[in-house]
């Protein structure tokens, strides 16, 4: 089941932030990064951070994933977090999480995300789901993140 998460929920957010730690600690060994800013992330600034969360609870009530966006300008969204605990990985979980936020957000033109080019199942799943690569720069010496975007056309006759 996938919910939103208020940011008001401190026990929730306190949920959030130790997925959050668990999922982005992988990552940065993945990428070879560990100054990913998730990760910098202390409960108070994570309520304070204004995306909207959505996250996926299992049968047993437990968050085992957690995505992220917040809206830049009109017309776009920015996936800001995706995190998902390791022993539910390759579950479709993330994916199912994407989808929601496509789903949810269908006045949407745009959707917009970064991940390390080094993190190859987060890249692989975006572009399952049709993000293209539209820039890559070098954020430290041999870390390159890419990002992506989603474009969607609507026929406007």
């Amino acid at each position: 089941m996938i919910m939103n998460i208020s940011l008001q929920d401190r026990d929730l957010m306190l949920e959030v932030w130790r997925l959050q730690q668990m999922a982005y600690r992988l990552e940065a060994e993945l990428i070879g990064f560990h100054d990913i800013p998730p990760l910098l992330d202390t409960i108070d600034s994570l309520q304070e951070c204004g995306e909207t969360f959505y996250g996926y609870i299992n049968e047993n009530m437990e968050l085992i994933g957690a995505i992220a966006v917040e809206q830049e300008w009109e017309g776009s969204l920015t996936i800001s977090r995706m995190m998902v605990h390791p022993n539910h990985f390759r579950k479709g979980v993330a994916g199912k999480l994407i989808q929601h936020v496509l789903d949810h957000h269908s006045e949407v033109q745009k959707f917009i995300v970064s991940t390390g080019m080094k993190n190859t199942p987060a890249v692989m799943l975006y572009q399952k789901y049709g993000f293209e690569p539209v820039q890559t720069c070098e954020i430290a010496p041999n870390v390159e993140l890419t990002t992506f975007h989603l474009n969607r056309m609507y026929d406007r006759s």
